[in-house]
């Protein structure tokens, strides 16, 4: 199995000169990567990952903005607590962590989880948010009730909303087995699973190696239910947003944001699948700039 360096020496990897830190913030234990100059730039990262997601377009990212990545609740070398993951509260997370850092306003790319907690950090903290970056993933809402568990011929289905609300099964299937885990989830959302290198999946393989890890990661998906309400009471978002896309999102963001949002894009990532940042990181890079530098 490939060794996995710490988070030190993850961040001294990068040109930018990023630092790994921690904060108790909210109650809870952050754990962020910090680096570059400029105006804030919050990077917030997804399952099954952590803030390394992001390490192939932060330096670049780092040459006009204080980039900072963060170990979500529940993630990677943050505190991992039996509660609080609904993106509400998670949201109040990164708010603490800004003020933490002296900043009264920012700017948020959230991916997968991390752009949930960006949708609820818009809604609940809009005084706080300058513009906000959506990668492939928006707000859970009532229609992921929907969602089937049954594919039919060619469909697709993300068995993996129902497998991580599973009370103690999954911690059981999977402590020590992560990488199985890992693998698979990539290697099924990648335009391209040769993106994502070995070296990356085993420091992600690491992250969920343990039973508490793994719960905690779950504990996202468990707080679907509560998010879903907590949408229904969120109106417009008022701040600047964009949403990049996958091509099997792209019409699902337009959609929800045509409703949901006063001001909105959606961009396709031509070429990637779920990943984007890992899969085409040059054309994030690019699209983040140019909308965070307007």
């Amino acid at each position: 199995m490939t060794s996995v360096p710490s988070d030190i020496e993850l961040a001294r990897s990068l040109d930018g000169g990023f630092e790994s830190r921690h904060a108790v913030v909210n109650g809870i234990d952050l754990h962020y990567v910090i680096g570059g100059q400029g105006d804030p730039l919050f990077l917030l990262g997804g399952w099954p990952q952590t803030w390394w997601q992001f390490h192939k377009i932060m330096p670049a990212l780092a040459e006009r903005h204080q980039v900072i990545a963060v170990d979500l609740r529940g993630m990677g070398s943050s505190g991992k607590p039996e509660s609080g993951y609904d993106k509400k509260t998670m949201a109040g997370d990164i708010l603490a962590l800004a003020r933490h850092l002296g900043h009264e306003q920012v700017d948020i790319a959230g991916h997968d989880i991390g752009a949930i907690v960006a949708y609820s950090f818009a809604a609940d903290h809009p005084e706080a948010a300058r513009r906000i970056a959506l990668l492939d993933v928006l707000h859970p809402e009532e229609g992921w009730y929907k969602l089937s568990v049954l594919a039919r011929p060619g469909q697709f289905v993300p068995w993996w909303f129902a497998f991580n609300q599973v009370p103690d099964l999954p911690e059981k299937l999977l402590e020590g087995r992560s990488r199985i885990l890992v693998d698979a989830m990539l290697d099924l959302l990648t335009a391209d699973p040769a993106a994502i290198s070995d070296f990356d999946r085993s420091v992600y393989a690491h992250a969920y190696s343990t039973p508490e890890a793994i719960r905690a990661g779950n504990g996202w998906y468990r707080a679907f239910s509560q998010d879903i309400e907590d949408e229904k009471k969120y109106g417009f978002l008022t701040p600047q947003i964009t949403a990049l896309t996958s091509g099997h999102t792209y019409e699902m963001a337009r959609a929800m944001l045509s409703r949901t949002a006063l001001h909105a894009t959606v961009v396709k990532i031509e070429g990637s699948g779920h990943f984007l940042a890992e899969e085409q990181p040059e054309a994030v890079v690019r699209e983040l700039a140019g909308f965070f530098g307007e």
